[in-house]
């Protein structure tokens, strides 16, 4: 009996489909390479995270604008999302103050739209190449209240650091009340189930007031540099 051919062949009418996937990877290898290029020399540098539905005239808005402002003035970039809300609030905040403000856009099918506080603007088609530039060159991260997009980015970099795939840096929620729903949820069901250890809570900080969040940051870099060690370095080449 013959055996038939079990190696894998592209069904007919797949061929298109898998050609535009492969060629896909170097629009990934393009968003990445542009990224390392225009950030590498970004350093020192904060990364901002908070909704993109906070409007203009929200508390929130003109917190996230003046420590942004602060982070700006003391020699930090500011990399925000490079979108409206909080994100625009970080940028223009950065954009008055001495240091560079940076934009990490997305495409999206709706809210995102770029704003105009951008010294670097870089556009992103996916979201995995965009995290690791927010990672990747960030000191600290400072979070302000938002949805799904900033809980994704909050839970990316403490993972990241949890499980050492990158340096451990500020993590700094800003206003505590939005937050302390969250942090009991942490504490009281994530610990207790033994999903985190009660240790990875020191990995969060929580900020109310603008120049509170400078001092935590400079806090934590107080004796050593902002520039990552050797491991950090090799740390971050594996991201």
């Amino acid at each position: 009996m013959q055996q038939k051919d079990r190696r894998s062949r592209p069904r007919p009418g797949k061929e298109p489909q898998l050609t535009r996937e492969s060629w896909r990877v170097f629009q990934i290898m393009a968003e990445f390479v542009e990224g390392f290029e225009q950030l590498a020399q970004i350093r020192p540098s904060i990364s901002f995270f908070g909704s993109a539905r906070t409007p203009r005239d929200h508390p929130h808005y003109g917190l996230a604008e003046e420590i942004a402002r602060l982070c700006s003035d003391s020699g930090f970039s500011v990399v925000s999302g490079g979108g409206p809300g909080i994100m625009e609030a970080a940028n223009k905040g950065a954009y008055e103050g001495k240091s560079p403000s940076i934009g990490l856009n997305i495409q999206l099918p709706k809210e995102q739209s770029g704003n105009p506080y951008q010294d670097i603007s870089l556009q992103f088609r996916h979201f995995f190449s965009r995290k690791v530039m927010f990672v990747k060159y960030a000191s600290a991260y400072v979070v302000l209240p938002g949805g799904f997009g900033t809980l994704d980015e909050l839970a990316e970099i403490l993972t990241l650091v949890q499980t050492g795939k990158t340096r451990e840096i500020p993590i700094i929620l800003v206003d505590g009340q939005f937050w302390s729903g969250l942090l009991d949820w942490f504490r009281h069901s994530l610990c207790e189930a033994g999903t985190i250890d009660p240790e990875d809570l020191d990995l969060l900080q929580v900020c109310n007031e603008p120049q509170e969040v400078v001092d935590a940051i400079f806090s934590h870099y107080e004796h050593r540099g902002f520039e990552p060690s050797a491991a950090e370095q090799e740390m971050l080449l594996e991201l």
